[in-house]
């Protein structure tokens, strides 16, 4: 029972301060008369003794009333009712009565008789009914404490968790409360705050957990109020606390169901939006969550209306696990999952008649144990207690399903979650639906387009490349916009930007014939202005029906063309009719490349000029091609070199202090800030950073033209390929140094130099200064040697002839081993 220090309110006599009391013998005469009723009514205890009470009534209805009264009396609360009294001045004193019987010395039988003004009447049942709803029928909790924090009282609320100790009087929370309960330490500070501050805590939720169902957490409502005493100092506390639970769940329901409907389906893609959907049930509504969808909708096919049949196949589009867990996929992205598919599964059910599926640990155990005994075990082994299925439909047509896991936490799903999981699995299955139908269009639309353009930038040591590619507006969604990143022989990488002439199909065709005529031509490692001269004389050639035929219709259009060296940090680039790429140094200065100006492809004339750049680490040259030269404000009107540079450099490119941009970033602004929100022509956007290639991967040999010196390179070559733990290519690699550097020393001129590089693979190269072009031949088996470079090219993996300016270099690539260590 519940303990209190406030005065009883259980039904009887009021307080007496303020009343007016009179003592009455069995024949209704006065006997005794206090100070009181002198103040209520005006008589003296002289004048009123031996009077019948009777006379004390109004005259109107008096005696009608008394007989009322007295038959009263004997009712066992004693209450009278409202009556008017007869003042000394023959004034009516609206008055309360209360009759208590009583034992006069001779045992005679007395009554005392209590009144009070009806007004103070009213306060005083106001105060008992205030203080009968607050501690006896109030749902709240309400505890009060005094100054050191000790109860003082406590209500009779039907709502208080069981487990407190019996007399709680006296003693504190602390001392009396269940564990585990709440937080004590909290409680006690968030009293102190509010005997310190005097200022009240409204409405603080607090977690916990109730003794009677410690399995599931508890959110209550605590209201802390200062009590002050006459001096205004805080002397106690009255706490006020409710169950807040359902409205707090209630809540998260509506931010989960708010959140699914801003994060779901924010892009236009299958996996993307099963992903998002997965992210927001983790962790706020499950453990663990998968999504499958069904086979024809996972290819972007239309998916079939009506029941599924019996041979349908579910896939995993998407998962998503509770941080800090480690869950072991048994059904990667994109593979069937055998469980969910076929007749006779949870899954089948649920696509069959709509319903969702919940299923206890022990009921989805059995389930499973009878199909797949490994899942069965995971199942056991994680704690899995709950396990929810959703149906995702759109249209009347089913998608997939969604599967909600609780293992962590305590509770299962309830039929809330149920609803709600229905509610968001009905967004997804909406956005899923869309982005399907919008790829199932678009894919017909753009598929010459992506075959056309790289689908995935090189990975690169030395050099870090980003590209964006953003499409004309307007029906005609094909350009000739292109880019390109081509790996060279030794660690180098070209670089490529062109603009196919036209618009339409007939320029992403160009496009991809130009694309393919630079691939076939950088393989032979020309420079780039030498690469243009070959492209613009088959361009010529070409318009004249004399070319090869798969560059036809290249006449008009531009291109970019750099070589990056990331062992020397130099750049050599060469343009023809395109814009100059933009240098963006770590130092934050920006520039164009000093270009002349070079007509378009199968214009003729004037050669092409190449210009050389230097880099430092971190610098980047940005490629484009000249849509990106529309201003924001005036698609179609090209901008000035001047304006061009000044928006250029307006992005976020310097190393700063903290972390610089990434490319990502830079080039997310540049789209972001530089190209029309509906460009009139498609804009191409290639950018590269220099990160260089670090110097314990690569080394560098002079070598004298002496037949002595090859048993010193293969031993200097053993040396550097233990030093970069590559044994297993000992053998191969000494016999490609042995047979290069003999060759070199045979026909070539020195000076001679031998260079291995530890990159994405392993590449030996042997320089000298003589033009001459080795050839791969058969030997005769009389001959005595003409062997060495059918054996290089028979050991390594690609092989081939550079040219420069100072002679050529002869250069063998081999493949790492597969368990090679990361260089």
């Amino acid at each position: 029972m519940p303990h209190m220090v406030l005065p009883d309110v259980s039904g009887g006599p009021p307080e007496p301060r303020g009343n007016a009391f009179a003592a009455v013998d069995g024949r209704g005469v006065l006997v005794r008369w206090s100070p009181g009723a002198q103040r209520l009514l005006g008589y003296s205890a002289e004048e009123i003794q031996g009077s019948s009470c009777l006379d004390l009534l109004c005259a109107q209805g008096a005696e009608q009333r008394a007989d009322e009264l007295i038959g009263r009396c004997g009712e066992p609360e004693g209450y009278l009712g409202a009556v008017a009294l007869r003042a000394r001045d023959g004034s009516s004193v609206d008055a309360v009565l209360w009759a208590h019987r009583l034992e006069g010395a001779a045992g005679e039988e007395q009554w005392l008789l209590q009144a009070e003004s009806e007004e103070a009447a009213r306060h005083h049942e106001l105060r008992r009914a205030l203080l009968r709803g607050l501690f006896k029928e109030s749902p709240f909790l309400i505890d009060v404490f005094d100054d050191h924090l000790r109860f003082l009282a406590q209500n009779e609320s039907q709502v208080r968790s069981s487990g407190f100790a019996e007399d709680v009087l006296g003693r504190t929370m602390r001392e009396v409360a269940p564990e585990g309960l709440l937080d004590l330490d909290e409680f006690e500070e968030r009293q102190r705050t509010v005997l310190a501050s005097g200022r009240a805590q409204i409405g603080v939720e607090i977690l916990g957990r109730a003794p009677e169902d410690p399995d599931r957490d508890k959110v209550w409502s605590e209201t802390i109020l200062p009590l002050r005493g006459d001096s205004g100092d805080v002397i106690a506390l009255a706490h006020a606390v409710f169950e807040v639970t359902g409205q707090v769940r209630a809540r998260e329901r509506l931010g989960l169901v708010n959140d699914a409907s801003a994060r779901i389906g924010s892009r236009l893609d299958v996996l993307s939006t099963a992903q998002e959907l997965t992210d927001v049930a983790v962790p706020r509504f499950a453990d663990y969550t998968y999504v499958n969808i069904l086979d024809s909708v996972f290819g972007g096919e239309e998916p079939g209306r009506g029941p599924v049949s019996d041979a349908f196949v579910l896939r995993r589009a998407a998962e998503s696990v509770v941080g800090g867990m480690q869950v072991e996929t048994l059904v990667a992205t994109g593979e069937v999952d055998p469980f969910a598919s076929g007749p006779g599964s949870p899954a089948a059910l649920a696509l069959a008649n709509g319903r969702p599926v919940l299923l206890t640990g022990e009921q989805l155990f059995a389930e499973i144990a009878t199909m797949d005994l490994q899942r069965a075990a995971l199942i056991r082994e994680r704690g899995v207690h709950s396990w929810l299925l959703v149906p995702m439909y759109a249209r009347g047509t089913p998608l997939g399903t969604v599967v909600f896991l609780r293992f962590q936490r305590a509770h299962r799903f309830e039929d809330d979650d149920v609803l709600l999981a229905q509610d968001f699995v009905a967004r997804a299955g909406v956005c899923i639906d869309n982005a399907s139908r919008y790829t199932r269009e678009r894919k017909t639309a753009l598929a010459l387009q992506r075959s056309l353009l790289p689908q995935q930038l090189p990975c690169l040591t030395g050099v870090e490349t980003v590209s964006r590619y953003v499409p004309a507006s307007g029906r005609t969604v094909l350009g000739g916009a292109w880019f390109d990143v081509i790996p060279l022989s030794g660690a180098r990488v070209a670089l490529v930007v062109g603009d196919a002439a036209g618009r339409g199909l007939h320029a992403a065709v160009t496009m991809g014939r130009i694309r393919t005529a630079v691939r076939t031509l950088a393989d032979l490692d020309l420079s780039p202005a030498e690469l243009l001269t070959h492209l613009d004389a088959q361009a010529k050639r070409s318009d004249e029906g004399e070319g090869i035929p798969f560059i036809d219709g290249a006449e008009g259009s531009t291109l970019m063309y750099a070589v990056i060296d990331p062992i020397t940090r130099h750049c050599e680039m060469a343009g023809s009719g395109h814009p100059p790429p933009a240098l963006m140094r770590a130092n934050g200065q920006v520039s164009f490349a000093g270009l002349r100006d070079n007509v378009p492809l199968g214009s003729g004339g004037a050669p092409f000029d190449s210009h050389e750049v230097v880099f430092s680490d971190g610098d980047a040259l940005v490629l484009y091609t000249s849509g990106l030269e529309d201003p924001p404000g005036s698609p179609g009107r090209e901008a000035s070199p001047g304006t061009l540079l000044q928006r250029l450099s307006a992005v976020p490119h310097a190393a700063e202090p903290g972390t610089p941009p990434t490319l990502d970033d830079m080039c997310d602004h540049i789209v972001r800030t530089m190209i029309p929100e509906h460009p009139s022509r498609d804009v191409a956007l290639l950018a590269a950073r220099m990160t260089g290639l670090k110097a314990h991967r690569h080394v560098t040999w002079d070598l004298s033209a002496e037949p002595e010196v090859v048993h010193r390179a293969r031993a200097m070559t053993k040396t550097q390929l233990s030093q970069w733990r590559l044994e297993e290519l000992e053998f191969t690699t000494e016999l490609i140094v042995s047979e290069l550097v003999t060759n070199a020393i045979r026909y070539g001129t020195p000076p001679i130099r031998l260079r291995l590089i530890h990159d994405r693979s392993l590449i030996c190269e042997v320089s000298d200064s003589s033009s001459t072009s080795p050839h791969v031949r058969r030997a005769m088996e009389t001959d005595e040697g003409g062997r060495g470079l059918y054996m290089v090219a028979q050991i390594a993996r690609l092989w081939g002839t550079r040219y420069n300016a100072r002679g050529k270099s002869i250069w063998a690539e081999q493949p790492l081993p597969a368990h090679a260590p990361a260089p």
